[in-house]
């Protein structure tokens, strides 16, 4: 069963253009920020971050690259991916804010109808009604 705590965790690759210690730099600047653990693959140009979604967004922290002067890789396919992501996690923060419902107050309701006689019930026997 999923912790509520793990489906708030996110983890992304963020892919920088192919630059000499890019990617350990980049690993070094987001380590100063609290609640963000970085893992490099500087092979690849590319690293892996771990961050709770009410904390930290993957636009927040690529933005925050972008403006301390990292280049991030441009290629289309990295662009849609990029753009995915940004959408879903924009969806999951915002229903965040969305306070839980009340279903107590709903399975009371249930009940009620369920044991309140209306108009649903097949008085038909068993054996007319598989009958065509």
């Amino acid at each position: 069963m999923m912790k509520p705590a793990d489906s708030l965790s996110r983890q992304r690759d963020i892919q920088f253009y192919p630059h000499p210690a890019q990617a350990h730099l980049a690993a070094q600047f987001l380590a100063t920020i609290p609640s963000i653990t970085v893992q490099i693959f500087a092979s690849k140009h590319c690293i892996s971050v771990q961050y709770l979604i009410q904390e930290h967004s993957l636009q927040i922290i690529e933005n925050q690259l972008k403006v301390a002067g990292f280049h991030l890789d441009e290629s289309i396919l990295s662009k849609i991916k990029r753009a995915l992501v940004y959408y879903c996690e924009d969806i999951a923060r915002s229903n965040l804010e969305i306070p839980e419902h009340n279903i107590k107050s709903r399975d009371v309701y249930v009940k009620v109808w369920e044991n309140h006689p209306h108009g649903d019930h097949d008085e038909t026997p068993e054996e007319l009604r598989r009958y065509l």
